[in-house]
């Protein structure tokens, strides 16, 4: 619920007892905008769905969602003990729980299955209406490729959600937060595809249902991995209900991710459908090259990923250089050149200039279908496509396949090894060893 451009549109909260019957008639003091009602005639009920047999997605009537009391989901979590904790932002904390498979009854550790139970922080200003956002939506919503939301609790002043539980974590951990080598060797290219294929699909979902739903917060943080490296699509805080009938757009306050939110939004508050296609290809761009949407500590000009790529991206002979030195060249160019082009798609300044995620999906099933050709698999360093770099890798920890050199234990040995060269070349005239050591150090650099 967003590192945000804006702020909340939500009010200041007051600590007081909220009944169930209080979220569903709406007087818990804020209202919709264009999202839908909750049934104010009947309680929210839990029943097992079959997901296998929607795998084009549903939408339902009514929330599909089991109700928790503050105590179950307290004994699901073993009171929500520290080395339970999954996760924290600005919303709260996420807790590893334990429940039973069949009735979503809290149960002891290890057995049933994990869930993640989400606590909302009552300080926090992504309050009370992203929290009914998030149930109204994903409470309706069924899809491969979202996350599924199981219940929720509204008791007293305490506000939580509970999810199925997504063993691999979310997008953005595996391409910046630096692990083991084996995770570099699990995040393949195909692997990769694999999650733009997935999350492209949630959004054509929400892009082409009958009432057609506007994400609003597409960023790596809200992909989220099943232990098969399956995406979906979590957090829908800031989802709104688009544009109807001959409006083209919806106008409302500027609420996202910088980085990520698509420039006529940020400019005029004027969201599209296509302001997530936006997004999307700033997402497929992080995971071409493992570079975040946004950091200063890049070398100046290189602050935005988009704007100091997009000249690279249609340059054949720049590109290899741009692409996780990570991959160590195990990628197609031809898919690689294939997924710039549709990047630069994605990431144009109109909206009307960029595909629909239908064509999205499409495209990357395409390139997905592209193989290495017998000349990139047998080159230098597998493809040897990015056996030089022009530095916008440069500073990262070393991992298995990064030139020493673009590393940031490489930049410090270098600095070392220069300080060396240049005394070592000092007293070359009085010591003949130094001559030697001078020609090493200098191979060296």
């Amino acid at each position: 619920m967003g590192n945000c451009v804006g702020t909340p549109d939500s009010p200041n909260l007051v600590h007081k007892e909220y009944t169930i019957k209080d979220l569903r008639n709406g007087s818990m003091g804020i209202t919709y905008k264009q999202a839908p009602q909750i049934n104010t005639t009947s309680t929210y009920s839990y029943k097992r769905i079959d997901f296998d047999e929607y795998p084009d997605g549903k939408i339902l009537e009514e929330p599909n969602l089991r109700v928790f009391s503050f105590a179950e989901l307290k004994n699901a979590t073993v009171n929500f003990k520290p080395d339970a904790i999954l996760g924290e932002g600005g919303f709260g904390r996420v807790y590893k729980g334990w429940v039973d498979e069949s009735t979503l009854s809290p149960s002891k550790a290890g057995v049933g299955i994990v869930v993640a139970v989400k606590k909302l922080n009552p300080e926090s200003m992504q309050g009370l209406d992203e929290w009914k956002n998030e149930v109204d939506f994903l409470g309706r919503l069924l899809h491969p490729n979202l996350v599924r939301l199981l219940g929720y609790c509204l008791e007293a002043n305490e506000l939580l959600l509970v999810y199925e539980f997504m063993a691999k974590g979310s997008l953005e951990n595996h391409l910046f937060k630096r692990g083991s080598s084996s995770t570099y060797q699990q995040f393949s290219w195909e692997r990769r595809l694999k999650i733009a294929i997935g999350a492209a699909r949630g959004l054509t979902f929400l892009h082409t249902s009958e009432k057609q739903i506007i994400y609003r917060d597409f960023k790596a943080s809200n992909i989220l991995l099943d232990s098969d490296f399956n995406a979906k699509l979590s957090d829908f805080g800031l989802a709104k209900v688009g544009p109807t009938g001959e409006k083209s757009h919806v106008t409302t306050r500027v609420m996202g991710t910088f980085g990520y939110a698509a420039p006529e939004y940020v400019a005029t508050g004027h969201l599209y459908v296509k302001s997530d296609v936006y997004g999307f290809g700033v997402v497929l761009l992080e995971l071409m090259t493992s570079l975040r949407a946004l950091d200063t500590s890049r070398p100046s000009g290189q602050h935005n990923l988009v704007d100091f790529a997009r000249p690279i991206l249609t340059d054949r002979r720049k590109l290899a250089r741009l692409i996780d030195p990570r991959l160590e060249g195990q990628y197609p160019f031809k898919g690689a050149w294939l997924a710039a082009q549709l990047t630069l798609r994605c990431i144009a300044n109109e909206p009307r200039n960029r595909p629909s995620m239908l064509e999205v999906v499409e495209a990357l099933e395409e390139i997905k279908s592209i193989k290495m050709t017998p000349k990139e698999d047998d080159s230098p360093q597998n493809g040897g496509q990015n056996s030089k770099s022009n530095g916008f890798h440069r500073g990262r920890v070393c991992g298995p396949g990064t030139p020493l050199r673009d590393c940031l234990y490489g930049q410090i040995v270098r600095k070392i090894y220069k300080i060396l060269f240049v005394v070592c070349f000092y007293y070359m005239e009085y010591y003949s060893f130094s001559l030697g050591v001078c020609i090493y150090m200098h191979a060296c650099l």
